[in-house]
């Protein structure tokens, strides 16, 4: 069976790197009738909106076998569990707490405690309530208010049990595929409903972590954000000069604002009317120190010019690529991180992402994902090599825990290390999980106890 493997000497394999596994919410808790509505269930019973047509009414119906599922973390010998709080799980239309919902989490967090694990909780990822969707969604300012009235009512439950909070997961992915590109819930579309989504997102992210702070002074408080290194074939300066822009205005646009305060020079290029709206107070509230910067990683993506002063996306250009048809390059990975670290001041990283979707088959018992586990192992060892030049990780996360409802492409794609029957909801580990686990076991016998 394939390994994962690390140098001796990594610091990936000391006491005090973390390694964990996350999910989100909507994508495996199923018991629809438990919460309000959210966008993706608005969005889930349009026509042409999910590739195969289903939703997350049921899911991994994790809400009844949270219990198996947190053993199973266990079993793997992980650090800590990232997961995300369902918003309309937990608060009531009128504004007040669902006691059922919220002490759902309250459960799940103490049982990850009591069994040694760091609680990761990430309070947005993208199940938007539908009435407040209803009344504008994240084109609406007073939404991200209604975040921080949620943010309270979560940290005052929770508390520092939780290791940490990130305010939102991917804003890129809610702003851009949500309301730009409409290929996410709720379907919107055009460039000015993408800049001002994104920016009351951000205003929502700032807002919380005021409360997280005041609330949760001793958990570690930040964000968690997406990118893609923005790359080109051969070097036509039109062609560079796109890459920049698309960097800038898919990248940039959300990591500048909270650590510089302004956004990148690309919304220059903007019109008037494209701009978002941003008020006095706004980037100080945005800028705000966060103790931490989430990072998720899959792929880099390739660009030219539109011959109009743009950029537009050109196919992969090597064959080496996993089941979303994305290529698999951890040497961008390493780019990346050290880009990143050169580019501003940035506080700890912790990688809260990172995985791939393979055409994974169970036969006999077993599921035999060797290409996944080879991803892994390339990806760990990227990670391995920023830490090399000066970047300061803290902890890696594998995406996902288990196969899930891949939002708009429903369930034909597995990213899990433990495979899902999702007729009988049966959890099988797949070998990546085992070689995963086996890195991890690894350190009692490596580096913790022989050099550290």
């Amino acid at each position: 069976m394939p390994e994962i493997n690390l140098p001796s000497t990594s610091a990936m394999l000391s006491k005090d790197f973390l390694f964990g596994v996350a999910t989100s919410s909507f994508q495996i808790e199923g018991d629809r009738g438990g919460r309000l509505d959210c966008i993706w269930d608005r969005f889930c019973a349009e026509e042409n909106t999910i590739s195969d047509s289903t939703n997350g009414d049921i899911a991994c119906d994790h809400v009844k076998l949270w219990k198996q599922d947190i053993e199973l973390i266990d079993s793997l010998g992980l650090d800590a569990y990232r997961l995300s709080i369902s918003w309309p799980r937990v608060m009531n239309q009128d504004g007040t707490v669902n006691e059922v919902g919220m002490q759902f989490y309250v459960n799940l967090v103490n049982e990850v405690v009591e069994r040694g694990m760091k609680v990761f909780v990430t309070l947005y990822h993208w199940d938007l309530p539908q009435h407040l969707e209803d009344n504008g969604g994240w084109l609406n300012r007073d939404t991200a208010f209604e975040f921080e009235k949620y943010a309270e009512a979560v940290a005052s439950t929770l508390g520092e049990k939780v290791y940490s909070y990130a305010t939102l997961n991917e804003p890129f992915c809610s702003a851009y595929l949500g309301y730009e590109e409409g290929i996410h819930a709720p379907g919107k579309t055009g460039m000015a409903n993408g800049r001002r989504a994104a920016h009351h997102l951000l205003l929502a992210h700032g807002l919380a972590l005021k409360v997280l702070k005041r609330l949760c002074p001793n958990s570690k408080n930040g964000i968690v954000l997406n990118f893609s290194n923005c790359h080109t074939i051969g070097s036509d300066s039109n062609d560079l000069e796109a890459a920049k822009l698309a960097d800038e205005y898919h990248n940039q646009w959300y990591l500048q604002p909270i650590i510089d305060g302004k956004y990148p020079d690309v919304i220059e290029r903007l019109d008037a009317d494209v701009r978002p709206e941003i008020l006095d107070g706004d980037m100080d509230l945005i800028s705000q120190p966060i103790d931490y910067l989430g990072i998720n990683f899959y792929t880099r993506t390739l660009y030219k010019s539109d011959g109009a002063g743009w950029f537009e996306v050109v196919p992969p250009a090597t064959t080496e690529l996993t089941a979303m048809g994305w290529e698999i390059t951890p040497d961008a990975f390493t780019e990346l991180l050290v880009d990143l670290n050169q580019r501003y001041a940035l506080p700890p990283i912790y990688i809260t992402e990172n995985g791939a979707a393979m055409n994974d088959e169970l036969i006999g018992g077993e599921v035999k994902d060797d290409d996944r586990t080879a991803y892994f192992h390339t990806h760990l060892n990227a990670v391995d090599e920023a830490m090399k030049q000066g970047v300061d990780i803290r902890g890696y996360f594998a995406w996902s825990l288990m196969d899930n409802f891949e939002w708009a492409l429903g369930y034909s794609k597995r990213f899990g290390i433990v495979y899902v029957d999702y007729e009988t909801q049966k959890r099988t580990l797949k070998q990546s999980a085992l070689a995963y686990s086996k890195l991890v076991k690894s350190r009692v016998n490596g580096y913790i106890s022989g050099i550290k």
